[in-house]
């Protein structure tokens, strides 16, 4: 049983050819037996951190009437704020407010002959009253995915696969997602379900998370550890896909977030490195493949190699609201393996 969370120092890969090698070691067995790790080294400034956590709380600050107007069933694409208990994991409310935020794309309403998760393309929705917010988030964005990307360059040197194969997956237009997320305590109801116990369906999260805890990861033995917050540190962790590519080497984990005690508050800011929805996610070559373990099976949530079906899949069970007011003829197979 793991009781703490590895540190990685990302800085490390840079300090010559000696220290690059420790690096890749404890990053190999960091993705390979917990599929979580804080990471230290990324080059975020505190500055930078503090300019997204202030515009924040902020945004959560301001009159729900504000925060309403920019709700997420605005948008057939997914993108705005999602009132508290409205999101479901697991099918259960999740006891939390966020606002999601992609990319800056133009509307892309699919052809008919187009695979429906090319909604999923669109424009961010922004509160009126805070124009800093979209400043912050979208520098956020471009930092972390310049950090997410040497990451996952150095991850796939580590276990001894082409640093740069997954590239052309992610060039162009990368389905880059950000989400605000404020935790406002227990629900009346006492349930702690902050949101609930689940693996993420893309390659990499980058997590920020402030002082308040809450965070679990599921160990071995099926039980769950508490993540303490490391100030500097983001908390990483490996998606789905990066499982099914290397046939279970390396190991995506259920996570939750119990919520806070009481009335007290946390926030956190998980970024979502993943391709460009039409990607096709080759397996890899890698040095160890043949001692992989296999795919974890799910009939309950089957995955696909083409990545925006997973990502649509995972929409329409979250945001039934959303999916049920545009997305009508997309929900019947929504859980379905489809090609």
């Amino acid at each position: 049983m793991i009781n703490e969370l590895p540190v990685l120092d990302l800085s490390a890969a840079s300090a010559g050819p000696e220290a690059r090698a420790r690096f890749h070691d404890a990053l190999h067995g960091a993705a390979r037996d917990v599929g979580f790790f804080h990471l230290t080294g990324h080059g975020i400034t505190p500055a930078e951190t503090e300019e997204l956590m202030r515009a924040m709380r902020k945004f959560f600050a301001l009159p729900e009437a504000d925060r309403l107007a920019i709700s997420n069933l605005n948008s057939p694409h997914f993108r705005g704020y999602t009132r508290i208990g409205d999101e479901r994991t697991g099918g259960s409310r999740d006891w939390r407010d966020q606002l999601d935020i992609g990319a800056e794309r133009a509307p892309h309403v699919p052809a008919p002959d187009q695979p429906g998760y090319w909604w999923l393309d669109g424009p961010n929705q922004w509160p009126a009253a805070l124009p800093e917010l979209r400043t912050a988030a979208l520098h956020w964005i471009e930092r972390l995915s310049s950090v997410a990307e040497r990451l996952l360059h150095e991850l796939l040197a580590a276990i001894g696969a082409p640093e740069d194969f997954y590239d052309k997956a992610f060039a162009d237009s990368p389905h880059l997602h950000l989400k605000l997320v404020r935790y406002p305590g227990s629900a009346p109801d006492g349930a702690a379900q902050g949101v609930g116990a689940h693996k993420d369906y893309g390659f990499l999260t980058l997590l920020l998370q402030d002082e308040v805890g809450g965070l679990q990861v599921e160990g071995p033995d099926g039980g769950f550890i508490d993540v303490p917050p490391m100030p500097g540190a983001f908390v990483i962790n490996l998606g789905e896909l990066l499982e099914v590519a290397t046939n279970g080497y390396l190991k995506a984990t259920n996570h939750r977030v119990v919520s806070p005690p009481g009335t007290r508050e946390r926030y956190s800011v998980p970024f979502f490195y993943n391709p460009r929805l039409d990607a096709r996610i080759e397996p890899v070559p890698f040095a160890h493949a043949d001692s992989a373990p296999g795919v974890t099976q799910d009939a309950a949530n089957p995955l696909f190699a083409e990545y925006g079906r997973n990502e649509i899949k995972g929409w329409l069970r979250a945001h039934p609201g959303v999916a049920r007011r545009y997305h009508a003829e997309l929900l019947e197979g929504a859980g379905a393996p489809v090609g």
